[in-house]
């Protein structure tokens, strides 16, 4: 405890200018003050405050182990808030987005357990496809399945994932099985598009991630469908493994090109800041993160 006291003396006396600013601050007298910095010099064997009765001067010493000071005092400060944010109550509204089939499956399931471990918290699921703007639609977490790419924003990875490329073994016994990702023009490739365009399926080629446009006469905004679609032999589908691992357990749908599948499509909850995060937000993230990472969580239900 001295020397703590020690060190945030010589931080608070060094920000203010003087002694007598640092004892007003603290409520102490300015002999007390000036005991701490003795102590702490002599402790340490090195004269960190140049001291006369108008001013004080860091030394080269003192202006390096003031910053150190600095940065621990306030890693400190954070641990204190953190820990005082667990103890508290999470409450208030807490506006939640997630894609339209994960969130069916993988969120809203979950939202009665969080609920009931935070009482005071209420809380909105909107589920859809598109990318929505957190700040101007007012969401406070959004759950994606894609790596961060704007950099004012913030993601935490809440579970590992990866795409497939899948279809059933009808199509494939009357199409034959693609080999190349140039086989996929051969292909009906069942597409997803939120926006009037369709987009492109990532893979992983010669080293380097690659954005392939694949074409086929079936389009949906809704990533259940084409999984659907899928199911009853109409054609390829790119798909995530959480939605499509039981399937594949079964045997009802097989995948193809592995090979060439693309890192990079886990799971992440963004927000929009760091500092001073709600502690709604906090916990529900933190939960999310625990659920899907509690054993056979995402083995298949078959």
């Amino acid at each position: 405890m001295d020397q703590f006291k020690q060190i945030s003396t010589f931080a608070e006396v060094a920000t203010r200018g003087s002694l007598s600013a640092a004892a007003r601050a603290e409520g102490v007298a300015p002999a007390m003050i000036g005991r701490r910095l003795d102590a702490l010099e002599e402790r340490l064997d090195v004269k960190l405050l140049q001291r006369t009765t108008r001013k004080i001067a860091l030394t080269i010493e003192g202006a390096a182990f003031l910053e150190d000071c600095q940065r621990i005092l306030a890693e400190l400060e954070e641990a204190e808030t953190s820990v005082s944010e667990r103890s508290a109550k999470a409450s208030g509204q807490l506006t939640i987005s997630a894609p339209a089939g994960f969130g069916r499956q993988h969120v809203a399931p979950l939202i009665p357990n969080f609920l009931a471990e935070h009482k005071e918290v209420k809380l909105t699921l909107n589920l859809n496809d598109r990318v929505v703007d957190l700040i101007g639609e007012g969401v406070d977490v959004a759950i994606r399945i894609a790596a961060l790419t704007d950099s004012n924003l913030i993601g935490v990875k809440l579970a590992d994932n990866k795409r497939v490329v899948v279809a059933s073994p009808d199509y494939l016994k009357r199409h034959g099985r693609p080999v190349t990702l140039d086989d996929l023009h051969q292909h009906n490739c069942l597409t997803f598009s939120s926006d009037g365009s369709q987009r492109g399926w990532t893979f992983r080629e010669n080293g380097k991630n690659v954005l392939r446009k694949v074409e086929g006469n079936m389009v949906c905004n809704d990533g259940a469908v084409l999984h659907d679609w899928a199911l009853s032999g109409k054609g390829l589908a790119w798909r995530s493994m959480w939605e499509v691992g039981s399937e594949i357990e079964t045997g009802k749908l097989v995948t193809v090109l592995d090979e060439f599948n693309a890192p990079g499509n886990d799971i992440y909850a963004i927000f929009a800041q760091r500092r001073h995060l709600p502690l709604r937000i906090r916990a529900f993230v933190d939960f999310l993160r625990a659920s899907y990472s509690k054993p056979n969580y995402w083995q298949p239900k078959v």
